[in-house]
């Protein structure tokens, strides 16, 4: 295990309660900006997998993943600003 594998699973074991526990007790706004953090703590983690690994695809996944995940929490956004 080299260390962007380490960085990867602290990462991981560190941020996905916590934005677990926004998503789960927070309101319907909140939830949407944790579920955007979680979709950048997912690219993160896919780019420390691509370096640790010597994979270029990760690294292609996570800026594809981290798109969607933009436009993804916009078009939450615009569903739920009625509610706010």
């Amino acid at each position: 295990m080299n260390v962007w594998l380490a960085a990867a699973l602290v990462l991981l074991g560190a941020m996905v309660p916590l934005v677990a526990v926004c998503i789960l007790v927070r309101r319907a706004i909140d939830a949407v900006v944790a579920l955007d953090l979680a979709g950048t703590n997912a690219a993160l983690v896919l780019l420390l997998l691509s370096e640790g690994l010597k994979r270029q695809p990760f690294a292609d996944l996570a800026l594809v993943f981290a798109l969607l995940s933009f436009i993804g929490t916009i078009a939450f956004s615009y569903f739920l600003e009625g509610e706010m």
